[in-house]
């Protein structure tokens, strides 16, 4: 605690956001129940507005906690006795939970799906936000499981999943007839004190809290500038992320974990903990003097000089967050900030703080060297926070490999562009409409949850292409592969790289022509 008040520790959070382009950031440790809290910089920039600890911000995939304690509360209750952690969740949701595989369908668990063992990749551009003609909710999410592949056996490897806690969502609000919002504010909101926490933006808006919600911000390295752009809704999210709340909320949440607080009994709790994903089974990030790291439910553990470590974090566009315990030591933390760049901080601090509370001498303290986020970093889609904090430290891994097509030589392409346009269709993935935009071959799909744009470049044999995306609220240049498929002289399908565990492309067929 001593640490946490010094103008040491100040400068270094100060430090920490300038090297890392954060405009404002939170944070709240307790121990021993004692609790303490401060904020740095701003929330909003234009106009100028601190960040405070009453900020509220969107926690992410933080809010995965919250689902899997739900879940556990029907486990233990006794009105509920069909809700168990090995029971089957098609037998759970038989008309809405199937998988394209009839065996996975048949042997999936609620384990499997608060665990990331389901052998199904995140898809996290297959789905569509609030302003979409049709969009997707909990339920249309978990059904759409049925047209989205596979790429491992069952319980074979950690893949991370968001739409997995989104069914569970589903499951709670079927079970309990009641919305997930409501359960949450019942549940946990209420009880605990949290009286700033909303599941979705547009939730704490309507109760009067819409100046505190922290704006968030890209840095764009090219013009030295910020992108700035409000927390978007998005309830086709929700149980995976979405929840809103500050830091002097937040840490009540990491409270009531620790102490098996009301209504997380003990019971509840060995539930949320038990171990079941390794995340990296080679061990070859780990920390020093830190052991692997296990995904458990909506929490992650993890042992570092003898002591368990319970965590996760979160990762939005423009937002990340944190939270740690030691149960041991009645130690715990929140934490977030409202750029990419807190996700560093947050990872860094988490680190110190934790040195500190074990007091470990600052010679044997083992930390890499800190750096400036890397070039060349796929956009931040979805939360990360599980698949690549395991070291917590301020690097997170290995730059991915350039992309291939860069290199290529690129030919002209011969065969009209208007050959190309039109809609196509995946039945997982919906619809694309591919027209002719600044005499380029062009999708906007802005209305998905992680809106983007696609931008095509030809390269050779009239059906590779490149296709240079820019995420609406990570504008940018990344390149995925993208290919058409012709019979004789006519275009039928589109392939797109939309999800990097597949190894093959996503295919759309061809359902009608535009010209442009």
């Amino acid at each position: 605690m001593d640490y946490f008040d010094s103008p040491t520790f100040a400068a270094r959070v100060e430090h920490l956001m300038k090297q890392r382009h954060v405009p404002g950031f939170a944070i709240a440790i307790t121990r021993a129940n004692e609790v303490k809290s401060a904020a740095y910089g701003h929330a909003s920039l234009d106009p100028p507005i601190p960040f405070t600890t009453d900020t509220l911000v969107d926690i992410a995939s933080c809010s995965k906690s919250f689902t899997a304690v739900a879940v556990g509360l029907l486990v233990d209750d006794k009105n509920y006795p069909q809700v168990k952690f090995d029971a089957v969740v098609s037998r759970l949701l038989p008309e809405d939970f199937v998988l394209p595989n009839e065996t996975y369908t048949n042997q999936v668990t609620v384990d499997d799906i608060l665990s990331h063992r389901t052998g199904m990749p995140r898809h996290d551009l297959s789905y569509v936000g609030p302003r979409a003609e049709h969009p997707d909710t909990p339920r249309s999410v978990t059904r759409n499981l049925r047209n989205l592949p596979l790429v491992a056996p069952l319980r074979t490897k950690y893949i991370y999943n968001n739409m997995m806690f989104t069914a569970a969502v589903h499951l709670i609000q079927v079970t309990t007839q009641q919305s997930f919002a409501d359960f949450l504010q019942e549940r946990f909101f209420r009880p605990l004190g949290m009286d700033s926490t909303s599941l979705q933006p547009f939730r704490a808006r309507a109760r009067g809290f819409g100046e505190r919600i922290a704006m968030g911000y890209t840095w764009k390295k090219d013009t030295k500038t910020y992108n700035a752009f409000t927390n978007p809704d998005a309830p086709e999210a929700d149980g995976a992320g979405c929840i809103v709340s500050s830091v002097d909320d937040l840490i009540k949440w990491v409270q009531a974990l620790m102490n098996h607080q009301d209504p997380i009994t003990d019971s509840v709790y060995r539930g949320l903990v038990r171990m079941r994903t390794i995340i990296h089974p080679n061990g070859g990030r780990n920390r020093p003097y830190a052991s692997p790291i296990v995904y458990a439910a909506g929490v992650e553990i993890y042992y570092y000089r003898g002591y368990q470590v319970v965590k996760h974090g979160g990762s939005n566009p423009g937002f990340q967050s944190r939270f740690f315990f030691l149960p041991e030591l009645n130690f715990g933390a929140a934490m977030f900030g409202n750029s990419n760049g807190a996700y560093d901080v947050a990872a860094i601090l988490s680190r110190e703080l934790i040195d500190e509370a074990l007091g470990i001498p600052q010679d044997e303290r083992k930390y890499k060297r800190e750096k400036q986020p890397k070039k060349g970093r796929e956009p931040n889609i979805a939360d990360a926070d599980a698949s690549d904090s395991d070291s917590d430290t301020e690097d997170e891994g290995d730059d991915p490999p350039e992309p291939r097509l860069k290199d290529l030589e690129r030919q002209p392409l011969a065969t009209p562009q208007t050959a190309y346009t039109g809609t196509y269709e995946n039945r997982g993935y919906h619809t694309m409409t591919v027209e002719i935009k600044n005499d380029k071959l062009f999708i906007d799909t802005s209305t998905r949850s992680f809106g983007f744009t696609v931008t095509f470049e030809h390269i050779s044999g009239q059906t590779k292409f490149a296709a240079h995306v820019s995420f609406c609220l990570e504008p940018g240049d990344w390149q995925m592969e993208a290919e058409f498929a012709f019979e004789g002289d006519r275009v039928v399908r589109m392939g797109l790289n939309l999800e990097s565990d597949m190894k093959e492309l996503v295919w759309f067929d061809r359902v009608s022509e535009r010209s442009t």
